[in-house]
């Protein structure tokens, strides 16, 4: 089965110095339909004016990745965790067992454009933790860099729980391709440009879910594109 998640059906919360797109359902915005994908519970794409953010405030047994794609984002977290995120680059926090922390605009006149991003963990009450990974070159002629998984490899970051996340940054006709396994889930988001997959056209903002689906998942882009796949436990 594929879903499909449009740009402009996502909910939408606008709040003075924020403005911020929801995939799924998340705080004010609920929607039954749309309360997450598996494990991946929550995608925002957040947009914060300069010298602005989220002051501090608590989570509790959630990994939670921040993935800029424009400007800088700092980071402070109680379990020492902290520091600035520029384009390309990935924050883990893992909250475990609960843990105190802000994300504000590291700039004082430019805008911040990041995803905020939810995966359940596999364990509860874990030792909170922090990692961030700095950004990935391409691939050259197109394809797929990891980086996020349950292991660390190839220099991903490690959280905790059996899901991989992947970047695709492509310049006009590239692809990347991922092979579909059905006892797993996919989404796939494209954060910037134009892609299609089949006969779906995407822009920026829409996403595709695949589940109990064989065969390959085969991404085309349309002018520049950056794509972010999440392989998630069925």
């Amino acid at each position: 089965m594929i879903i499909e998640r449009r740009s402009q059906d996502r909910g939408h919360v606008q709040a003075g110095w924020l403005d911020s797109r929801h995939t799924f359902s998340f705080g004010h915005y609920y929607d039954p339909a749309w309360m997450g994908f598996g494990v991946l519970r929550v995608i925002n794409e957040d947009r914060v004016d300069p010298g602005a953010g989220f002051p501090t405030h608590g989570h509790a047994n959630m990994e939670i990745l921040s993935y800029v794609l424009e400007g800088a984002l700092a980071h402070k977290d109680s379990s020492g965790g902290g520091g600035v995120i520029r384009p390309g680059e990935l924050q883990w926090m893992g909250a475990g067992h609960g843990v105190e922390h802000s994300e504000f605009n590291a700039s004082k006149t430019e805008p911040v454009h990041f995803l905020q991003i939810w995966l359940q963990p596999d364990r509860v009450n874990a030792a909170p933790g922090y990692a961030q990974r700095e950004a990935a070159a391409a691939v050259p002629g197109g394809g797929w860099t990891l980086l996020a998984s349950p292991d660390g490899a190839e220099g991903s970051v490690a959280m905790r729980q059996d899901a991989r996340v992947f970047e695709a940054r492509l310049d006009d006709g590239e692809g990347a391709e991922c092979a579909l396994d059905p006892a797993r889930r996919y989404w796939l988001h494209l954060a910037r440009g134009g892609a299609r997959v089949g006969a779906r056209e995407l822009r920026a903002g829409d996403a595709l879910g695949f589940s109990d689906e064989t065969g390959a998942l085969r991404l085309q882009a349309d002018g520049e594109a950056l794509a972010l796949l999440f392989d998630l436990p069925g």
